[in-house]
């Protein structure tokens, strides 16, 4: 047997071992069943190869060769399929298709239109290809290439912490066409190398070691950043040096291909145990070179007497640098819980900050999970914060057997503040000189002391987090001034609209009581102006009403063309008033699932105001038009408004989206109120689609309104303006 056939068979040997640890982290995810299916596909590949390189008749070679074929068949579409589940794209039930085909590629690999023969190379059988063979190598060329454009495409849309699976299914799929490739030289009938005239190596089931690796960490990777696997320190210390020993594995098989009289069987396994063996002991004196720091013998004691496992520190550092990315409280403090409880594994621990709409310092996370809960005893001036302010220390032991002789009386002050906590650790957040918040840590679960290295950890966590929060901080403050000017807007806007209509009303009551026994003309003139008020303002009243609640859309199946008809029905004695036509070229019927009269409420306001704005015999244009479908299942229809009024200056279009704006000051009835185009942009939010102004002052206004055929709930939109353009 030939050196080169250990290389098929340590790469079986060594993706059963890590598909069976794959499955058995979680039976029941689809995930780990897609990816059996795929590692069985490489152990049989693998393992046909191996005994390819073995055996001496060509009918033994002939049965192999067909088995190895079974698994290298469903290697392509078990690979697209993990490439879905892992890019977090839907997986539709045409899947099915797709195995069937190659279930049925699979039925004719047992006849000779698959695998027509065998051909001796030499130093090993490879199979002749048969048409069957030819049909399936464009098959799987089609299926790679779209699982890389699938996952090239999904990761440019994950978050940073997501994109290493991506990446690294990238990088598994590289190897695959890069190496595969090599592999099949012999089918096509090449049995050396040009040039170099030496055999052709089986690198593909070289890769294929490294490509079970790569595939399974994407998979794993999942459970990796929801804390559930944990390795032991000597399961880490294993993969290790295993990992050193595939590279070393390989190296001397590749000398052997170039150097084929140089090795003994003695030789090459006595090489391998010395690489594995030297490699042990710089484990255990140069650490570093095993990335576990320098506190090995620290680790090594702590572990021998208390049994304490250390790897979570390289999750810590990954969290670290991750912390930078995160722009949304809940979301870091969500990670943070995972990180403290399922990594550290602490008993207890609790997040303090201070409240900005309250100003008083408040419980806002914590384990065991309870009540946000205020402490007005803990302020700006209290003991602890004044000990940091004071002092260089960076953190606060509670625990005796981390506390230095000679306590203070503002050490023990502060300790005696938040004893009732009980932590064994005590960290700061401060923005500049100003402290907002604090985090409690408690004693880990396991009963194992904290080392110098851990809080040392803790305290480049702390401050990393200081800085996140302080700007998440600053930003919320920002909303809430903002806030607090769209509320005094509204409120002066409603003052001075309110005020004018109940000044007539307002009148009217005082002339009806002074003349209640006399003359009611004057009254009589007020009135048919009381009422219209009266009305408008609860028109007003109606609107503002609509703005601040939420509605839920009751969706249903309509023409969206028979819609623009009805609204320009109701339009048309407002028409016929300004001498305005409205123009509808012609649609075919289009069905839109949609809130017909929510979305009618939309339209109509939309075309009342090109109606205001347009001067006398003008024409407003109403379009309709099917736009090209982004994905799959995601049809939309736009509709287009269009004026030729005066148009809008660039300083108001700004200021569309605010509410309670407007431009509209012809009167009681006329005048806007400055919600009509707030209310469309929440309809339109409401049904996942997207509204856009565009005007230019002298040449008229165009509103876009694009809408999803198939409605789909929205995600709640953000806090950003609707789009204008000038």
């Amino acid at each position: 047997m030939s050196f080169s056939a250990f290389i098929p068979l340590t790469a079986a040997i060594t993706n059963l071992a890590l598909t069976l640890f794959v499955l058995t982290r979680d039976l029941r995810s689809q995930l780990n069943r897609v990816f059996l299916l795929w590692g069985l596909s490489i152990v049989v590949w693998n393992l046909g190869t191996f005994f390819m390189f073995t055996v001496e008749q060509p009918e033994d070679a002939l049965f192999w060769c067909r088995f190895l074929h079974f698994g290298v068949i469903f290697i392509p579409v078990s690979m697209f399929h993990l490439a879905l589940l892992v890019a977090q794209v839907p997986v539709t039930p045409r899947i099915r298709w797709l195995y069937g085909w190659f279930a049925l590629l699979a039925l004719l690999n047992l006849t000779p239109y698959f695998t027509a023969g065998v051909r001796n190379a030499g130093y090993a059988f490879y199979s002749v290809a048969g048409p069957g063979f030819w049909v399936f190598a464009v098959s799987h060329t089609v299926l790679v290439l779209a699982t890389i454009v699938i996952l090239y495409r999904k990761q440019a849309r994950l978050q940073r912490v997501h994109r290493a699976r991506i990446e690294s299914m990238l990088l598994a799929n590289g190897i695959l066409i890069l190496f595969g490739f090599n592999d099949i030289l012999p089918i096509l009938g090449y049995t050396t190398y040009p040039l170099i005239n030496k055999p052709i190596f089986p690198f593909g089931s070289a890769a294929a070691i490294f490509y079970g690796i790569i595939v399974g960490y994407s998979v794993l990777q999942h459970h990796l950043l929801d804390i559930h696997v944990t390795l032991g320190k000597a399961a880490a210390h294993a993969v290790r040096l295993l990992f050193l020993f595939l590279v070393g594995l390989l190296l001397l098989l590749l000398l052997n291909v170039f150097r084929p009289g140089e090795f003994t069987g003695f030789t090459f396994f006595g090489s391998l145990v010395v690489l594995l063996v030297s490699a042990l002991v710089a484990s255990i004196f140069f650490p570093r070179l095993f990335g576990k720091g320098d506190e090995s013998l620290e680790q090594r004691i702590l572990s021998d007497r208390y049994g304490d496992r250390f790897e979570y520190h390289d999750k810590v550092r990954s969290f670290l640098q991750e912390v930078q990315f995160y722009n949304n409280a809940d979301l870091l403090l969500n990670d943070l819980d995972a990180l403290f409880v399922k990594t550290i594994r602490v008993r207890n621990y609790q997040i303090i900050l201070l409240d900005e709409s309250t100003h008083v310092f408040t419980v806002f996370r914590g384990h065991p999970k309870a009540a946000q809960a205020q402490l007005p005893e803990l302020r700006a001036d209290s003991p602890i914060f004044q000990l940091f302010q004071n002092t260089t220390a960076t953190y606060l032991a509670f625990n005796l057997a981390y506390i230095m002789p000679g306590e203070t009386e503002m050490e023990r002050e502060a300790r005696q503040l938040l004893k009732r906590f009980e932590p064994e650790f005590c960290f700061p957040f401060f923005s500049g000189d100003e402290p907002f918040g604090l985090l409690l840590i408690g004693e880990k679960t396991s009963g194992t002391p904290y080392t110098p290295n851990d809080l040392q950890l803790l305290t480049r966590l702390v401050k990393n987090l200081s800085l996140i929060l302080n700007q998440i901080r600053l930003k919320k403050q920002v909303l809430l001034a903002e806030e607090l000017e769209l509320l005094g807007r509204m409120s002066r806007g409603m003052a001075h609209d309110l005020n004018n209509l109940l000044t007539p009303v307002s009148t009217f009551l005082q002339i009806t009581k002074e003349t209640a026994n006399g003359s009611t003309e004057g009254a009589n003139e007020l009135l048919p102006t009381c009422l219209r008020n009266v009305g408008t303002i609860q028109a007003y009243v109606k609107d503002a009403l609509f703005f601040s609640q939420n509605h839920t859309v009751q969706i249903s199946r309509t023409p969206i063309d028979q819609l623009i008809h009805k609204v320009i029905e109701l339009a048309e004695p407002k028409l016929k008033r300004r001498q305005v036509r409205a123009e509808v070229p012609e649609h075919p019927p289009t069905l839109v699932e949609m809130d017909a009269v929510l979305m009618q409420r939309c339209l109509g306001n939309i075309l009342s105001n090109a109606i205001d704005a347009s001067p006398v015999g003008a024409t407003v244009r109403i379009e309709l038009q099917n736009l090209a479908a982004p994905e799959a299942g995601r049809e939309w229809v736009r509709v287009r408004v269009i004026d030729h009024g005066e148009g809008i200056s660039r300083e108001n279009l700004q200021r569309l989206t605010s509410a309670y704006f407007t431009t509209k000051d012809s009167g009681d009835e006329n005048r806007g109120f400055g919600l009509g185009l707030a209310i469309c942009r929440k309809i339109v939010h409401q049904h996942g689609g997207n509204l856009n102004i565009a005007s230019e002052e002298k040449k008229g206004t165009t509103v876009t309104v694009d809408l999803p055929v198939h409605f789909a709930p929205p995600s709640p939109p953000p806090n950003i303006p609707l789009e204008v353009e000038a």
